[in-house]
């Protein structure tokens, strides 16, 4: 079965001048070459852009707008989603990469099984690209209510139906918005899938937000209080969980 759907890649960008081109090229690279990918920049002070600009001479595939004041990554994002013309929407933060065959195989695995939410294994890397020893596996697949207990779905690994399920956006926080934006998936369809292969790789960038677990902990908190609209008595329960699941179950 031949597969010819455009796949919008969203990527977010923030003084990446010196990762920025590693993870273009990891798109460029793909197998599937069905894509488009708009990067929305949050008013770099590097030379991020103008490193995106010198792609786009050359890939027309490559679009990049650029914000007139610096907003955060939801709303990079979601600038970046109203403009998606895909029928897949999937993501990759600038510092991040993708295997070659991440999107072939992503979605061939969709489209055979009718899958409108999926997501794939990835394996992290320290801030200067060496692989480490931790492969992030996921569930066979998750329901909304699983999920509460744990995102276990890295924002490079997700990827939605935007033609079956419309486009769905990220709420408006500073951290946490991939699991908010899972869990409004979550509540359209009945389950997410896993493709159960190591196919991207997430960057651990020293001082980031995602590196401070007290700051996890808050702002995990805070989704399940104000976005989720959760008791406290059950934000309690899922924050346990969550922390359970990332401090005594990983060890």
């Amino acid at each position: 079965m031949k597969i010819n759907k455009l796949v919008s890649v969203i990527t977010p960008m923030y003084n990446s001048e010196n990762f920025i081109e590693v993870t273009i090229q990891s798109v460029q690279s793909q197998t599937y070459e069905n894509w488009e990918m708009i990067i929305v920049d949050d008013v770099s002070k590097d030379r991020g852009p103008e490193i995106v600009e010198r792609y786009i001479k050359k890939d027309k595939r490559i679009k990049l707008i650029k914000l007139e004041k610096n907003s955060g990554g939801a709303v990079a994002r979601n600038r970046a989603i109203k403009e998606a013309k895909g029928k897949y929407i999937a993501f990759l933060d600038s510092d991040d990469l993708w295997h070659p065959e991440k999107l072939e195989k992503q979605i061939k695995f969709m489209e055979e099984n009718n899958y409108d939410f999926t997501y794939t294994w990835y394996q992290k890397m320290d801030e200067e690209g060496n692989l480490l020893d931790e492969v992030v596996r996921s569930e066979d697949k998750v329901d909304y209510t699983r999920f509460l207990k744990s995102n276990q779905i890295g924002c490079l690994a997700g990827m939605y139906n935007a033609e079956k399920l419309g486009k769905i956006y990220m709420p408006l926080i500073r951290k946490r918005q991939d699991y908010a934006l899972w869990l409004r998936v979550l509540k359209k369809v009945d389950y997410g899938y896993c493709l159960k292969e190591n196919l991207a790789q997430y960057r651990i960038v020293n001082g980031s937000v995602s590196s401070n677990k007290i700051n996890l902990i808050k702002y995990n908190w805070k989704l399940f209080r104000e976005i989720e609209k959760l008791s406290i008595f059950k934000s309690f329960y899922y924050l346990s969980w969550n922390i359970f699941t990332k401090l005594i179950l990983k060890n």
